[in-house]
């Protein structure tokens, strides 16, 4: 990707250096293109993107071999218990999750994904991440531990960005 110049994201971005100006066009670029690709997926696995991520979640929990329950979905999701409950009944209709009992706490329930959603995830996914692993590949090997301390710290000021004053009406603006 070729860097942008500053003159369309100077405004987002106070600072003289157009090195640093266009690292943050691109990663605003990639968030976004990583946003548009969640629900090209989801879309044509006839899946909304938040059931997508549940599915993508459960499926990393498995591989690391630890137990998701209802109650780690919902926090992961940042959605209630009566929106996980209705996305975990879409999820199991359709085959993609099972629900079962806790291995040591039985007032709670285990989400676990079959074999068929580690399919089709995998079956729609592979080309793609086989792609991103060789574009990562071609990052030079001195520069990775930076790239990836860089990617570590946006994504940690993002997750602990403080919450935003809302836009005000301008106060001169005639509204009769």
């Amino acid at each position: 990707m070729e860097p942008t110049t500053p003159s369309t994201g100077a405004y987002w971005y106070d600072d003289d250096d157009d090195l640093v100006v266009s690292m943050l066009e691109a990663l605003r670029a990639f968030r976004r293109s990583d946003q548009e690709m969640r629900q090209r997926v989801s879309a044509n696995m006839r899946m909304n993107v938040r059931d997508m991520q549940a599915l993508q979640f459960v499926i990393a929990a498995q591989n690391l071999n630890e137990v998701t329950t209802p109650r780690d979905l919902a926090a992961h999701l940042h959605i209630s218990t009566a929106s996980t409950t209705k996305l975990l009944d879409r999820l199991t209709r359709s085959g993609h999750l099972n629900r079962g009992p806790h291995p040591s706490d039985r007032r709670s329930l285990v989400i676990t994904a079959t074999h068929h959603a580690h399919e089709e995830v995998r079956e729609r996914l592979a080309r793609m991440h086989a792609r991103m692993a060789e574009i990562a590949r071609a990052v030079p090997s001195q520069a990775r531990p930076s790239v990836v301390e860089f990617l570590r710290s946006m994504a940690a000021q993002l997750d602990h960005e403080a919450e935003i004053v809302p836009l005000r009406p301008d106060p001169g603006l005639d509204r009769s």
